[in-house]
């Protein structure tokens, strides 16, 4: 179902504008803007929340909790029993990534046509399969194999539900949304310690020692829950059975009212999507915000159990010391989802949080204190896990599809580049990982140089649109539908190119129609 909507006004954050140019509007839809009072509306969203969010941050929560057990189970004899060297090790954690990264654009761009709930029971019951194989491998050679295999199967998840949820929240409405989400990633590592540390006690248990465990008990309850959200995960707005037909109306056309004009369906897709995509300087600036934030998120996960470890630390202690600096991750990220929704603002907080992430990897760089070096991992932990990621591209980009190739493409970039992260944390560097550090260090500085940058581009092409500089032409708000100015004139005047009407322009330019306002 669709909902077609034009506003006199659009606003963000609280702040309103006038938009440049005269707009039409569709009778149908403001009748169902006007059916929903404030506090209807934010029942609905309570209702869209309980349907959405608890689920999808559980299947998440399982995935990341997957995908870094490895570096849980290392602690507990894996590396002895599959007769690993420190290369064998990094080549597992790296093969992940390259598999990964291969297949998140395409997952994105078929979780619409083949709807989220079957997609995503899909994947999760095939992971979940392959997590269990990766408790029952022998060799070297096979946990590579898993490896690859589980990379594949979880990249669908991840990019998908950030795209599937940036199709039912309003822009000022998604970073919260996003943040309670994104916690499940630190949480997986705070929960993962604790459940690693408990399952390491079946060792023995059917002949299996206890990081093989890890992996089996871990893969089961993924299959499970793959299973259950065949029933749990919601389609697409348009054809949600939770909501009534009017609530799926209200829904599309608030969306559209907030400049999503692609809401409800209607886009078919094409190759111009993704070259679209390809081809926007913000998806670029996008993935080097991410990579910024996500290499090092990656590099927590995965090694400051070991990290810990090293500093005097016994396997048990040591993941259970890696709770803490995660559990006010979580507390992070949400306050600060939620305070970026309230000001309207994403970027000022990604500064102040890379600068956070840096502080925390210039003393574990300098630091030769266990425990200087432990409050380090807090501060690096915080920062990075708390900094706004899809959110802000996510903002910025109008287009169904485009949205979800350039989500897929900032999340693949940053995947492609954690095996560098996980081909520099070698056991010879312990305990101070030097090397490591000093290279997601140089990651965190990107991050804050792109989000300067990012800042400032997006500051002043909203100055242009504001000034007109990117006017379109719109033939049905002339005299006769024609008006009788020179060609040369009309470019001049009208920059943006001629349409039939508004609905038009904002259709087939996206975030680049001059009434659109990019998110700082």
């Amino acid at each position: 179902m669709s909902a077609d909507t034009v506003l006199e006004k659009a606003s963000f954050g609280g702040e309103s504008f006038d938009a440049p140019q005269t707009r039409t509007s569709d009778a149908g839809s403001a009748s169902i803007l006007t059916k929903f009072s404030p506090d209807a509306e934010r029942k609905l969203l309570r209702k869209i929340d309980i349907a959405l969010i608890p689920w999808l941050t559980l299947l998440f929560l399982l995935s990341f909790l997957d995908r870094s057990s490895i570096g849980n189970a290392s602690l507990y004899g894996m590396r002895k029993d599959l007769h690993l060297t420190d290369q064998n090790y990094l080549w597992a954690l790296s093969i992940f990534f390259f598999a990964y990264a291969a297949f998140e654009i395409p997952s994105n761009l078929v979780v619409k046509r083949l709807k989220p709930y079957v997609w995503f029971s899909i994947i999760m019951v095939v992971w979940g399969a392959v997590m269990v194989t990766q408790g029952l491998v022998h060799n070297s050679s096979g946990l590579l194999a898993v490896r690859w295999f589980l990379g594949a199967a979880e990249a669908g998840l991840f990019p998908g539900i950030n795209y599937y949820l940036s199709c039912w929240y309003k822009r000022r409405e998604l970073g919260v949304r996003v943040a309670v989400f994104f916690s499940a990633a630190t949480l997986a590592a705070a929960f993962g310690g604790l459940l690693a540390a408990a399952l390491s006690n079946l060792h023995g248990v059917g002949g299996k020692p206890g990081w093989a465990w890890i992996f089996i008990v871990e893969g089961l309850m993924t299959v499970v829950a793959g299973f259950a959200s065949y029933w749990m995960i919601q389609d697409f707005p348009e054809d949600a059975k939770f909501l009534t037909e009017d609530e799926r109306a209200f829904v599309i056309a608030r969306l559209q009212a907030d400049n999503q004009r692609s809401a409800g369906g209607a886009e078919k897709l094409s190759r111009h999507h993704v070259w679209a995509a390809m081809k926007d300087w913000k998806t670029w600036f996008g993935m080097l915000c991410f990579a910024g934030a996500e290499v090092p998120v990656y590099s927590n996960a995965l090694f400051s159990p070991t990290i810990i470890s090293k500093l005097g630390y016994k396997a048990t202690p040591a993941n259970l010391m890696s709770v803490p600096p995660s559990f006010f991750s979580t507390i992070a990220s949400i306050a600060v989802g939620y305070m970026a929704d309230r000001t309207g603002r994403r970027g000022l907080y990604n500064l102040v949080l890379f600068s956070i992430a840096i502080t925390g990897y210039v003393i574990l760089i300098i630091s030769r204190d266990a425990k200087l070096s432990y409050f380090a991992v807090y501060l690096a932990t915080i920062g990075n896990s708390a900094i706004i990621r899809i959110t802000w591209l996510s903002n910025n980009v109008e287009g169904s599809y485009k949205r979800a190739v350039s989500i897929a493409m900032m999340i693949g970039f940053a995947n492609l580049n954690a095996p560098a992260m996980v081909n520099v944390y070698r056991a010879a560097y312990a305990p101070w990982y030097r090397p490591g550090h000093s290279l997601v260090l140089s990651y965190t500085v990107t991050g804050f140089v792109a989000s300067m940058v990012f800042i400032y581009k997006l500051d002043r092409e909203n100055k242009a649109r504001d000034a007109g500089l990117r006017d379109e032409r719109i033939l049905a708000d002339l005299p006769g539908g024609k008006d009788i100015m020179a060609d040369s004139e009309i470019e001049s005047k009208y920059p943006g190119g001629t349409y039939e009407t508004v609905d038009e322009a904002r259709r087939e330019k996206g975030d680049l129609w001059s009434g659109y306002r990019y998110v700082l």
